[in-house]
């Protein structure tokens, strides 16, 4: 093999063997079989790579360990460019699991019957949000669907209760749903003003809200353990739990989620690519 420098060959292949497992079983993927050489007169570089091959079967762990050692110190870029691989590879696989439970469940997420669409409710695009009322991240994105829908006549804005952060939430998502079902024509005024306030948001503070637009507590009350109510929460957690979602605020788009409080302009370059190409990602 005059001319060839067999140990940067066998420690190359053996680098790009190790870097090429990482990635392939990074990503859950079980790699296939070689297939058997055909018969015929092999070229010089074809054999040299069978060469190259015999050679690092040859090699011990205890061989392999410090040639790749001090590849990777030598070329430590090698270790992020298998890094951005990985992330761009789990990314992609991220996005289709999550299309294809959007997709599944497009129903139950978009147009649930326990669920008051903010903006133009025949938009041509849709923004499902959950949120908790006690949410601070919540709190400071509440500005940013007021101005989407400010600015974009055409957006539909679902919310959707996700009550996560304790007991108080939970009680205070009960009594907005309740309104939902009692005053569902109330329902975005108290909406902007519990989320909105600096108090943290429980039954009490809830219940006074309603009432000072006039709705009446008692009624509100007597709806609280309405099956419907406690139907629609659980679905949330469902929804949520299918598509890898933990925190407040979380978006769902037509092909997409958007997780936290990244501001009006993610949001409205994801709207604006869904009326580009048909999908939050163009």
């Amino acid at each position: 093999m005059q001319g060839i420098d067999v140990r940067s060959l066998l420690l190359s292949a053996a680098v790009a063997a190790i870097v090429g497992l990482a990635v392939v079983y990074g990503s859950g993927q079980i790699p296939a079989r070689q297939a058997p050489a055909q018969d015929g007169p092999q070229s010089a570089n074809s054999a040299t790579g069978q060469s190259a091959g015999n050679g690092i079967a040859s090699l011990d762990s205890d061989e392999i360990g410090p040639l790749v050692r001090e590849y990777l110190i030598n070329n430590p870029d090698v270790l992020l460019e298998v890094q951005s691989a990985l992330e761009l590879r789990q990314e992609a696989e991220r996005r289709e699991m999550v299309a294809s439970v959007i997709a599944e469940r497009e129903d139950d997420l978009f147009n649930s019957s326990m669920d008051i669409a903010l903006g133009n409710p025949q938009g041509d695009v849709t923004v499902v949000e959950f949120f908790d009322y006690n949410c601070s991240y919540c709190k400071r994105a509440h500005q940013d669907m007021v101005d989407i829908i400010a600015n974009d006549p055409n957006v539909r804005f679902v919310l959707k209760e996700f009550p996560i952060l304790g007991p108080d939430s939970l009680e205070a998502h009960r009594v907005s749903m309740a309104l939902r079902l009692v005053a569902p024509q109330h329902y975005e005024t108290f909406h902007n003003t519990l989320i909105a306030g600096s108090a943290r948001a429980d039954a009490a503070r809830a219940l006074a809200i309603a009432e000072e637009l006039g709705v009446s507590p008692e009624a509100l009350t007597a709806r609280l353990d309405d099956p419907a109510i406690e139907a629609s929460i659980n679905e949330a957690y469902e929804l949520a739990n299918a598509l890898g979602i933990s925190g407040t605020p979380s978006y769902v788009l037509r092909d997409d989620t958007v997780f936290g409080a990244q501001g009006a302009e993610v949001l409205e370059q994801k709207i604006a690519n869904l009326r580009t190409c048909d999908s939050a990602n163009c």
